[in-house]
């Protein structure tokens, strides 16, 4: 017995130690995987700047003691890998899917880049996946979806594009979503709603178009974040009815409708509420009062209006509350001055009125107060500073205010930001503002304020040493009425911005003021200063804008202010300044903009390296003592809009080469020794509206070639000594006798009140017409067999000529179309329109082109359909589509044409997965423009277009733009000059004259090119919705540029906010697009500028933003002006 139990006991231990040594070679195995796993992953790795995997993972030390490796408390397996900001380049490798039992994966804040490889769908105990900030691309790999224990799927700040694949949307356990700054698009698909356990959804800056109603059935989700991406439409209702949300942001979107009044009823738990940057419309909900948990409120850049109500008050819990830029009225309720714990409080840019509460300047938390850009008046409480201990940003400007600024304003000792310009504030400024020391911005221009010159010792020049981080001065147009000879030797070097213009300033310039090196503009013009502009100046090395008109500086213009690498502004007029105009001036030819140096004393002549500052747009050296001939080099000066040399002792003639000013608004030349006759060159200055002639020594015609100025509104022409017939043409019809005093020689129309012109007797002109008569017909005789011959010799030509694809005309024939469209399969369906529908095609030869077919009921429109064919086909220019083909039977009529593969300029614009910058319609809008220009200017016969809209705007490889379904009139039939019974333009696109005559003309075609431009860049169609009653797109976009708030119209995705370098670039580029669609599609027929024009208009605006950018160091894409 003793023995059997030995021998059991012995079995008991074999066995064991079998089993233990079994385990343990399994598991040396295991982490033998593992290890080989990330030493590959090392080898991928091109860059470790903290050197952390480099000299950590090695092979002599423990896996499971290598940094970011954590292994399981049970196994030695690698059960997490954490590699999070730790700056590293490089792929992932396929191996990395041999982590069997990796649960958490973070590699975040690093540089990886490529595609994920497949393999790592074998991560099956994977739980939490964070890649965020990579740069990873592609689309999202639809095996994620087989992660099945997956509960955090974070691929943030990478450069994933496509859709949300669906696989996702079957991970049950799945808990957080957040896939930020991507590339996503499309549509998120309605399956979301099976992720029942989901509770957070992060999708900022993509490219998402709709938020599915089945979003609305997760009921434990807490936080929907989709900002800054394409959603339009309504927010479906199921959203507003998810009681588990605490933080839902549509902010920065295209959402329409209002905002249900019983939001609060039915979002119980919302803490953070953003939808603003939206369109949005009526009154604030009357229920927010009952949202007892909101902190955080974001309605701004809407179209809200009505009232502001009272129970607002209610939101005890609530930090940060904006409806700035919207259209709300009334007072602001005295109850929001009693939120305990608000923080942030902005209405600007709203109509409110009245008087700021009281209760508002007793809020003891509050760190930014923005009440500006309304109308609120009353004045500010004596004791204002004291109940405002933590008010960091106060901005009050643009309002009625009145009163003084208060002394016990220095108790808000935080304060970084103050601006309360353009109000009624009037008394002295209070010197303990010097207390301010934190101070970033002051900002009370426009105001009535004085300086107290008693204690020059202490006032708010004096103390400027205080303010250590002030980036921002504005005292304009306050009668300040003191010196400014003080010292800036302690000033801060922050200062980046001073503008002091219309003080009543008076003294010297201080020496020192070179030391404000950041400097970025200065403003010092309409005061009382004197003596010299210091040399020093020349350090400020930043300077952009120079503002010292309208004083009373003395001596020559240094050249140090010639170093300034990126001056764009330099206004020195209305001074005593003399001497020569600095011939180093020209050096600025990168970055000089505007030039004023008028009324001041320079003499001598106009130096030739001005000529060379080909980006100027205004010259101004009128009032002077300038000498010598007007260069012809002025014609270099080519996007200039404005050139003053009036009032000097110019002499010689007129150069011919100001025909090349073609972007010229204004130009005076009067008051000076001028000679010879006008040049007829100055009909191609197509831009202006101003030209001022008078007193001068001008002889000759008036020439009629300046009736082709349609835009001049002012000509003054008075006393030359000019003869002959004044033109009766073009912008003559609008002029006076006030435009031709004292010039004896001259005659014409009573209007202009000189002699009638006398004509010549029949006798006398007979012995001219007939030899020229008799010269016309042998001419004509001459030209006909010339052209006989010519056609002869071309068509023998044409015999040995080789048809190559695309370029030249070739017959296909019906089968051939046919095969090249698989029957005119579906599949090859491109599109269908008023006139048929569009095919893509092979032809036999391997040439990708697109069929249009015709639709056989108007086949009895199509009597010359193959002559008019042959003559399309030879209408060439680079932004049309080519015609290279028709094929015409009893039963069938279609054009081939080239294949443009980017498709039409409406899928760019509306498609969730296209997107286009400024530069890029730029573009697109001058090569559609060219090619009108083309049809009405530059064939044979004008072609009208008669149906340009985006849809017939197609796109080559390169983005080029060719427009589509050009002469289709002449194809039907139309003739050269038509009324239409039938409807070939499209709704909302049509010239009114059309709408209501059936009259197709040129300009018809301009009316439609400026609707495509506000349509471009607005991304609105002009059928929109809002568009109803009177209201029309064009009148539209009119009445914001009117207001100067064109930001509100244009495509929001263009501009980017305030604060980015590059904004008032932007929008100035934007502001002159849209004033030239608005030229365009005047109501008067007559009113609207050609094609020509805007070709010109749209190219000098391209060279502005374009030098503009530039300058901001900001890369375009684009393709250049030709």
């Amino acid at each position: 017995m003793e023995r059997v139990t030995w021998f059991f006991q012995v079995y008991l231990l074999c066995c064991t130690t079998v089993s233990f040594l079994t385990m343990a070679a399994r598991t040396n195995l295991n982490i033998t995987t593992d290890r080989s796993a990330l030493l590959s992953l090392k080898a991928h790795i091109i860059s470790d700047p903290q050197n952390k995997i480099f000299t950590n993972w090695s092979t002599t030390t423990p896996v499971c003691n290598w940094v970011g490796v954590i292994c399981g408390a049970r196994h030695p397996r690698v059960a997490e890998l954490n590699l999070s900001y730790f700056g590293l380049a490089g792929t992932i490798p396929p191996e990395l899917g041999n982590l069997s039992l990796l649960v958490d994966l973070d590699i975040q804040n690093n540089s990886f880049q490529g595609t994920l490889p497949k393999e790592l769908a074998r991560l099956r105990r994977l739980k939490f996946i964070n890649l965020g900030y990579n740069k990873f691309m592609g689309v999202i790999p639809s095996w994620f979806g087989s992660l099945s224990k997956l509960q955090g799927f974070r691929l943030f700040g990478n450069q994933f594009s496509g859709s949300i694949p669906a696989t996702i949307f079957n991970l049950s356990a799945l808990q957080v979503i957040d896939l930020d700054y991507n590339q996503l698009s499309g549509r998120i698909s309605g399956e979301i709603g099976n992720l029942t356990t989901l509770k957070e959804i992060y999708l900022d800056r993509n490219n998402f178009e709709e938020i599915p109603k089945e979003i609305g059935t997760l009921n434990q989700l807490e936080n929907l974040v989709v900002q800054e991406n394409a959603l339009k439409g309504r927010i479906p209702m199921a959203v507003f009815n998810m009681s588990s949300l605490t933080v839902l942001t549509f902010y920065g979107n295209n959402l329409i409708g209002r905002i249900p009044d019983n939001i609060c009823q039915h979002l119980p738990n919302i803490q953070i509420l953003y939808l603003g940057k939206n369109q949005f419309n009526g009154p604030l909900p009357s229920t927010f009062g009952q949202c007892k948990h909101l902190l955080e409120l974001n309605l701004e850049v809407n179209r809200l209006s009505g009232r502001i109500p009272k129970n607002i008050g209610n939101l005890t819990q609530i930090k940060m509350l904006s409806f700035t830029t919207n259209s709300l009225t009334g007072t602001i309720p005295y109850e929001i001055g009693y939120l305990p714990n608000l923080e942030r409080l902005g209405l600007r840019g709203n109509n409110l009125n009245g008087h700021i509460p009281s209760s508002i300047f007793n809020m003891s938390t509050i760190t930014k107060l923005d009440l500006g850009f309304n109308q609120l008046s009353g004045s500010l409480p004596a004791n204002i500073g004291i109940g405002l201990p933590k008010l960091e940003e106060f901005e009050l400007g643009v309002n009625h205010l009145s009163g003084v600024i208060p002394k016990s304003i220095s108790n808000a000792s935080e304060i970084r930001i103050l601006d309360r310009g353009g109000n009624s504030i009037s008394g002295f400024i209070p010197t303990s503002l010097c207390l301010l020391t934190n101070l970033e911005g002051l900002s009370f221009y426009g105001n009535n304020l004085a300086i107290d010159t008693s204690t020059p010792e202490v006032n708010i020049l004096s103390c400027l040493a205080n303010f250590k981080n002030l980036r921002y001065l504005s005292f304009t147009s306050n009668p300040l009425n003191a010196k400014l000879s003080i010292s800036f030797n302690n000033f801060s070097a922050s200062l980046q911005y001073i503008y002091l213009g219309n003080c009543i300033l008076s003294g010297t310039i201080p020496s020192d003021i070179g030391n404000f090196s950041s400097l970025i503009s200065l403003s010092l013009f309409m005061n009382q200063l004197s003596g010299p502009i210091p040399g020093s100046m020349g350090r400020l090395h930043n300077l952009q804008g120079l503002y010292m008109y309208d004083n009373t500086l003395q001596g020559h213009i240094p050249d140090e202010l010639c170093q300034f690498k990126n001056l764009a502004d330099l206004y020195l007029g209305g001074n005593q300044l003399s001497s020569s105009v600095p011939s180093r001036l020209g050096n600025l030819t990168a970055s000089l903009r505007r030039l004023s140096l008028g009324s001041n004393s320079l003499n001598s002549t106009i130096p030739s390296t001005l000529w060379g500052l080909t980006d100027i747009l205004e010259l101004d050296l009128s009032s002077n003592s300038l000498i010598g001939p007007l260069s012809g080099g002025v014609g270099n000066l080519k996007v200039a809009t404005s050139i003053d040399v009036s009032y000097n002792q110019l002499s010689g003639s007129i150069p011919s080469s100001v025909g090349s000013l073609s972007n010229l608004v204004n130009l005076s030349l009067a008051h000076n020794n001028l000679e010879g006759p006008i040049p007829s060159s100055f009909a191609t200055c197509v831009s202006l509206e101003r030209l001022d002639l008078s007193h001068n020594s001008l002889s000759g015609v008036i020439p009629k070639s300046l009736e082709a100025l349609s835009y001049l509104k002012y000509l003054n022409l008075s006393l030359n000594i000019l003869q002959g017939e004044i033109p009766t043409g073009g912008p003559f019809k609008n002029f006076s006798a006030e435009s031709f005093i004292s010039n004896h020689g001259l005659c014409g129309a009573s209007q202009f009140q000189v002699p009638p012109c006398k004509r010549k007797t029949s006798m006398s002109i007979l012995k001219y017409v007939i030899p020229g008569i008799l010269s016309a017909m042998l001419l004509t005789t001459s030209i006909f067999w010339m052209l006989m011959f010519r056609r002869q010799k071309n068509a023998k030509a044409a015999a040995h000529t080789i048809l190559t694809p695309q370029v030249l005309w070739r017959r296909v024939s019906y089968l051939e179309l046919l095969s090249a469209t698989n029957g005119f399969n579906e599949r090859n369906l491109l599109g269908t329109g008023g006139f048929g529908s569009v095919y893509k095609g092979t032809l036999s030869d391997g040439i990708d082109v697109a069929i249009k077919v015709f639709n056989l009921e108007l086949e009895r429109a199509f009597t010359s359909f193959e002559v008019e064919c042959e003559v399309l086909s030879n209408v060439r220019h680079r932004n049309l589509v080519k015609v290279i083909s028709c094929c015409s039977q009893i039963d069938f009529k279609g054009l081939v044409l080239n294949y443009m593969p980017n498709g039409s300029l409406e899928k760019w614009l509306y498609s969730q997965n296209s997107s286009l910058n400024i530069m890029q319609r730029l573009d697109i809008m001058i090569d559609v423009a060219s090619a009108l220009e083309y049809l009405h200017h530059g064939y044979e016969v004008p072609i009208v277009h008669c149906d340009l809209k985006p849809s017939n705007i197609l796109l080559d490889d390169d983005m080029a733009a060719h427009v589509a379904d050009f002469g289709i009139a002449k194809l039907l039939g139309g003739g050269d000059s038509i009324t239409q019974t039938m409807t070939l333009a499209t709704i909302g696109y049509i010239a009114p004259e059309y709408g209501m005559e059936g009259t197709v003309t040129r300009r018809g075609d301009v009316y439609s090119f400026g609707i495509v431009v506000m349509e471009t860049f607005t991304r609105r169609k002009p059928t929109d919705e809002i568009f109803v009653g009177e209201m029309r797109l064009n009148q539209w976009v009119a009445n914001f540029l009117i207001a100067d708030a064109i930001v509100e119209v244009v495509d929001a995705t263009l501009l980017g906010t305030e604060e980015d370098h590059d904004f008032v670039s932007k929008r100035e580029c934007l502001s002159s697009i849209m004033r030239l669609a608005v030229a365009c599609s005047a109501e008067s027929l007559e009113e609207r500028i050609n094609m020509e024009e805007a070709v010109a208009m749209l190219k000098t605006i391209k060279i502005k933003f374009s030098k503009d950018s530039a300058a901001r160091g900001v890369v375009l894409n684009s393709h250049s002006v030709s």
